[in-house]
């Protein structure tokens, strides 16, 4: 309820909506509305009310809820649905139950602050309340299970172009998943899959974005090699624009994706590309080797010539790092 209040105040874009409009469109008392805009008050919204006018939005805390990303989606599949929590372990784990269960394409699961959250290899994930986007994305295509790894390169191209336009910094993409800017880390993509041998049931593609953390409150361990778009910008960063944007980019390829297949994907990739060209080290599971990373291929997969042969490494087995 408090979610279509909120739409319906942001709509009238500053002006007043009467008690009575509200109750009838969401047929409900207004003696329930009352409750709701005291109820939003104390969640830090600034709602005035007047006389013979009703109620109006003067000011919104910085919340990632329901009604603020509906009152701004760009959308017509992401983000139709969306699961909202103040305070989750990992967006990841729930998207993949409320997919389980049946959840349409599209649905998003966002929180305010995630307890659990993870990156790839089962690496922890910094996911401070309010000051990121922590947010898991559930899609159904109908293309095959050996092109999933692929969405991983979509959601880092969508973010990449999201954060462009909402804050003029430009960032580069390491291979296969997180995005840097001047060689720290900005962003983290994790997508899973459950599939059989020749269709995908669901793919969860989780991201995080640290927004507005400040280097002072990051842990010890990442501070050297992790920032933030406030850092970067010097100024408090519109999550709910950010995150809306990211949907509205993600719808973008996704549709390009079902026309064109993902090769229009994988050469906006490499357009963003800081690991193609350079010399790194990749840690697997049972083998460490360096080379030169040279190009993806058709489904992803990092090539890299190690001066004998050129080495196909797939993002779920290994680590890169700069060569030394």
């Amino acid at each position: 309820m408090r979610s279509e209040i909120l739409t319906i105040l942001h709509k009238a874009k500053g002006g007043y909506v009467s008690g009575a409009d509200l109750a009838e469109k969401l047929a409900v008392s207004r003696t329930a509305i009352w409750k709701h805009i005291c109820a939003l008050k104390d969640e830090g919204y600034q709602i005035e009310s007047k006389s013979r006018s009703g109620y109006r939005i003067v000011d919104s805390p910085d919340l990632l809820n329901p009604g603020e990303i509906k009152a701004k989606i760009k959308t017509e599949i992401l983000g139709q649905k969306i699961i909202y929590y103040k305070e989750i372990g990992s967006t990841n784990n729930e998207a993949k139950l409320q997919a389980a269960k049946g959840a349409r394409e599209g649905t998003i699961v966002v929180s305010e602050q995630q307890g659990t959250g993870r990156g790839r290899l089962s690496r922890g994930w910094y996911s401070p309340a309010q000051k990121g986007i922590w947010f898991s994305l559930i899609l159904r295509p109908g293309f095959l299970p050996q092109e999933a790894p692929k969405c991983t390169l979509m959601a880092a191209v969508a973010i990449a172009k999201a954060i462009f336009t909402i804050t003029g910094i430009e960032v580069g993409i390491k291979w296969p998943n997180d995005i840097l800017y001047n060689g720290k880390k900005l962003v983290g993509v994790l997508t899973e899959m459950n599939a059989e041998m020749d269709r995908i049931n669901y793919i969860v593609i989780g991201m995080g974005i640290n927004v507005n953390v400040s280097n002072k409150e990051m842990p010890e361990e990442i501070k050297d090699i992790a920032t933030s778009l406030s850092e970067i910008k010097g100024e408090t960063v519109s999550r709910i624009d950010l995150l809306t944007q990211v949907l509205a980019e993600l719808e973008n390829l996704y549709l390009l994706i079902k026309e064109q297949g993902f090769a229009p994907i994988l050469k906006l990739w490499k357009q963003y590309s800081v690991t193609l060209g350079q010399d790194i080290k990749v840690i697997g599971v049972n083998e460490t080797f360096y080379g030169k990373a040279v190009d993806i291929d058709d489904f992803g997969a990092l090539l890299v010539d190690t001066g004998e042969k050129i080495e196909r490494v797939l993002a779920g087995d290994v680590s890169i790092r700069k060569a030394k």
